[in-house]
This record gives C-alpha cells, structure tokens and sequence, in this order.
C-alpha cells in the first residue's frame, strides 16, 4: 500500500483561508424585515465604530475651528473651481476643491469625491500636480468633479490621508502614496487610516453645512479603489450622506484584499470576524448606491462583486427599497464607468 504523503502548511495564507471558512462573520444581516434591518444596522454600526478606532478620534464637541483658508479661484469652461484648506483636527490640514458648475443655479446637489491610490485629487479636475494649471489626459475616468460639473452638480473634492499632497514624509523622506507606513502609524496608535479619512469626509461635510449653496438633504459621496473603500465606510458611519456611489472596491473580503497583495490601508482589526463588505454598505440602507465595477477587475474580481452584491440587495430589500440599490457592470478592468455609473445615479436617486 503506497504511503500516504504528509502535506504541510507553511504559507500563513492557508492558516488563513482555513479560519475565514470555518469562522464565518457572527453578525452577517440574517433578517427579512425593516424593522430588522434597522436593530441589525445599529449593533453592527457601533461594532464597526469600535473596529475602526473611531473613538480615538476627536468627539463632534472637540472638533477646533474648520479655519477655511481659499488658496486661488478660477474661471472653468463648467463653471468655477476655487483650492481650499480646512483643518480637520490639530496637525491635519485637508486640501480641497470646491467645484461649482456654470450650468445650474444654488442651492446646488454636491458630491464628496475622494481619489484612490493615485497622485491625488488633482486628477478630480484633471490638471497637472504640480502647478494645478496645465491640463492632463486622467486615467480610468477619475476627472470626478469635471463629471459632477457636466452633469449640473457641485463637488467637493478631498485629499486623502497619505496621497497626493497629503503623502507621508518619514525620517525627513517623501514617500508619496506610503498607505501602508500611515496605516501601521494609526493602529499604533489606536485608530486606523480609514478612519482618519472618514473623519475627513465628515470635517468636509461640517464646511459643506456651513455654506448657503448645498442641499444637504442631497449629499453624496464617491471615489474609485481606496476612494470606494472610504465611500463604503463613509456611507456606513455618515448619516448626513444620503448618496452613494463606490467604484471598483465592493466585492468579498475573502475574494478581495484577503486573496492578493493590497495596500495595509485596507484592513481594520477584527472586521471580518463580525461583518463582510457587503454588511458594511448594508448599514446605508436604504439610501440610494450604485455600485459601480469593471467586468475585468483584477483586485476586486467580479464574482465576488457579484456574490457580495447579492447579499448586499438581500438587505435593501428586507428594507423595503429594493430599487435604491444598483449594480452596474462596465468592459474594462479598475476604473470608474462613468456614463453607467451616473445614469444610474440619477435614475436611483431621481436627480
């Protein structure tokens, strides 16, 4: 009789895979009705909170004084684009465009807009990083505010923790687009970077409150890759969005950033033993997402996006509002399908 072979598992990846199988997330949405639903959202969301360090960050009475200061402010063929700086809490200064579009009268519909990994903001406008002027060819349709102003919206476009203009300097080096060193710093120090930059969306959304010209009861936020990853926390933690448009982000956990490299600024401590991806955009329910994605997406692939999408309609419709929530497939790899992904927001959300 041939001698059985002996397998050996030496990849700390196995270990993992083994516990993600036999430790499904305890409190996945399991419920049929609004109202469980609605007792579902409020246990999980301040389990999220406790995950991601929120409570580390400062209390909406401790926020200092927003301190907006306006750097320049120029005429566009859509309207107007003016560079500001706000402070989000002490030692983090948030650049910012306010984009207003020439095509449509105040009180205007905004998007929050937030970049992925990418050189930054300055891609939402579609101009070079260094001087902000000379125009640029953007990449994957991540000229967000251009997209907002084209379609009668104003935008809000924000630097995120550890890119663009906000990168890590460390030891007296730039290290432009550094996620991962910025996420290891927070969760020393009991936070997490997503965290930090949903703080910053919510400091965007204190100024955007603060001006004459918003309807806040028509608030939205989108970005592509890490700019979905904050989209979906943002949507789940914010209750003052009421818009939601991720790119290229939704999709499992397990088929997503825990199969393949990706930056240390995706994870949170604990997350996958109480909740996958999808439960996290569930706790938005039922405002009105669009979930946008590429047919050929390489890190969040699409039978995972696919799979979490399905779990995450099981919850608008247990919610009574099915129809708030779409998925919209576009032929390519990770990019932001503009034309599907606006006809679908405005359908949703009836703009």
């Amino acid at each position: 009789m041939p001698k059985r072979r002996t397998t050996f598992h030496f990849s700390t990846h196995d270990c993992h895979r083994h516990l993600m199988a036999a430790r499904p997330p305890k409190m996945s949405f399991r419920g049929r009705t609004a109202r469980a639903v609605a007792a579902w959202q409020r246990k999980l969301r301040r389990q999220v909170k406790q995950r991601l360090g929120w409570h580390n960050l400062p209390a909406r009475a401790d926020r200092p004084p927003l301190r907006v200061r306006s750097l320049w402010k120029r005429g566009h063929k859509l309207g107007t684009i003016e560079k500001i700086v706000f402070a989000a809490e002490p030692c983090a200064d948030v650049p910012a465009y306010v984009c207003l579009p020439g095509s449509a009268e105040p009180p205007y519909t905004w998007f929050i807009c937030v970049q992925g990994h990418s050189t930054g903001m300055h891609n939402s406008i579609a101009v070079d990083f260094k001087t902000n002027r000379k125009p640029i060819k953007v990449e994957g349709q991540q000229d967000f505010a251009l997209g907002c102003m084209k379609r009668g919206l104003a935008a809000l476009c924000i630097e995120q923790r550890a890119l663009g203009e906000r990168h890590l300097v460390y030891g007296g080096i730039n290290h432009s687009g550094a996620c991962s060193q910025a996420a290891c710093h927070a969760l020393q120090l009991g936070r997490t970077l997503i965290a930090e930059r949903v703080y910053d969306v919510d400091r965007g959304i204190d100024y955007l409150a603060a001006r004459k010209d918003v309807r806040m009861s028509r608030l939205g936020l989108m970005g592509l890759s890490g700019g979905g990853t904050i989209t979906t926390f943002g949507a789940a933690l914010l209750s003052r969005i009421k818009l939601a448009m991720p790119a290229g982000y939704i999709c499992t956990f397990r088929d997503s950033i825990m199969a393949m490299p990706h930056c240390g600024c995706n994870f949170v401590p604990g997350l996958l033993e109480v909740a996958e991806m999808s439960d996290v955009l569930g706790l938005f329910a039922p405002k009105p997402v669009v979930v946008v994605t590429g047919r050929d997406d390489p890190i969040f692939p699409i039978g995972g996006t696919r799979r979490a999408f399905a779990r995450l309609k099981a919850i608008y419709r247990a919610a009574g509002a099915a129809d708030n929530c779409k998925l919209v497939v576009g032929d390519g790899e990770h990019q932001f399908f503009a034309e599907l992904g606006w006809k679908a927001m405005f359908k949703v959300a009836g703009l």
